[in-house]
């Protein structure tokens, strides 16, 4: 392929977008002959055809995917180089796509909001999924900085800790268990559990404590949001294992309890989290920096916020960090 432009090659991604030929001639502003044209050049060099056409509809082949994969880490790494040359001029330009797991969308905004305060300049792009989106993200060079609980083993990445981060056990504040210290986790064994979907960090965090614990949970269903969780937990659905640092309004107002499990909150931290292999621009670096420095100014603060409801005489708090210890 050592003929192919950068033009075919954008050529095609907007082919893919729009799904025509014709489309593609409109946002690259050129005729579609030409476009035609320049498809077929780029079919001859690849030696393979890129696209199957069933009337009307256009979808790549498995070459036209291929290249298609090559054309968007092109794009990037060219948006890396068009970032930096702006960059170093001076940080008043600059962009910096950020992945945020989902988890973290509860504080990340406030975090970037304040970066942006600083540094107004520079262009953020917020990446919002599970710990499996963004770690897929990490592998196609997408990313240039994260913030997530586990960083991904299989990518070599560069991660340093900005603050814990608490996972408890929730349930409707009329649960059996609700005003009980001190539960056995074997307890929960016979409850419904709602779990997260496979690939989140809450999710593993989840069955790393079942099976530490030797239960077999009945899993009640699985449910790829946390609001929809704590939802559905309100709704008398089930119990489920959760980050603490989501469901603080629902504390506060009476509407979810943190049940009193021996060994929870398990705190885990965030962490901020790089592709090492990625070369970092200067707005990226200075985003990193804001984030370790300060970024632990923005994590719920649960110290002093109890975790469940109890009545008012001898009422104790259960806090991540106070008065009950993790047990290990």
């Amino acid at each position: 392929m050592k003929n192919t432009t950068i033009k075919q090659l954008r050529l095609l991604s907007a082919a893919v977008r729009g799904g025509s030929f014709a489309a593609a001639a409109d946002a690259c502003n050129v005729t579609p002959p030409a476009v035609t044209m320049q498809m077929r050049q780029l079919e001859t060099d690849v030696g393979l055809p890129l696209f199957e056409r069933s009337g009307r509809e256009l979808t790549l082949t498995a070459a036209g995917r291929e290249v298609l994969a090559a054309a968007e880490r092109i794009e990037a790494v060219l948006g890396d180089c068009a970032a930096g040359v702006a960059a170093l001029k001076s940080l008043t330009g600059g962009r910096v796509t950020v992945g945020v797991v989902s988890t973290a969308k509860y504080f990340a905004p406030q975090m970037l909001a304040a970066f942006a305060h600083v540094h107004p300049g520079i262009a953020l792009e917020l990446i919002v999924g599970n710990r499996e989106d963004t770690v897929a993200a990490f592998k196609a060079g997408r990313l240039d900085v994260a913030i997530m609980g586990r960083p991904p083993e299989a990518v070599d990445v560069e991660s340093t800790p900005i603050g814990d981060h608490p996972q408890v056990v929730i349930a409707p504040p009329g649960h059996p268990l609700a005003n009980r210290h001190s539960i056995p986790p074997q307890e929960i064994a016979g409850e419904t559990v709602l779990m997260r979907e496979s690939g989140s960090g809450t999710r593993l965090m989840a069955e790393r404590f079942l099976a530490r614990n030797r239960i077999k949970a009945r899993i009640g269903m699985e449910i790829g949001s946390n609001e929809t969780i704590k939802q559905a937990v309100m709704a008398g659905l089930g119990i489920a294992f959760i980050s603490a640092h989501t469901i603080a309004a629902e504390i506060g107002d009476g509407r979810l309890v943190a049940l009193d499990i021996v060994g929870l909150p398990e705190v885990r931290q965030w962490f901020v989290v790089r592709l090492t292999a990625k070369r970092m621009m200067p707005a990226a670096r200075a985003l990193r920096d804001f984030l370790l420095a300060e970024g632990r100014k923005f994590l719920p603060n649960l110290e002093h916020r109890p975790l469940r409801r109890e009545p008012a005489a001898g009422r104790r708090r259960i806090t991540p960090t106070g008065a009950k210890k993790r047990r290990r």
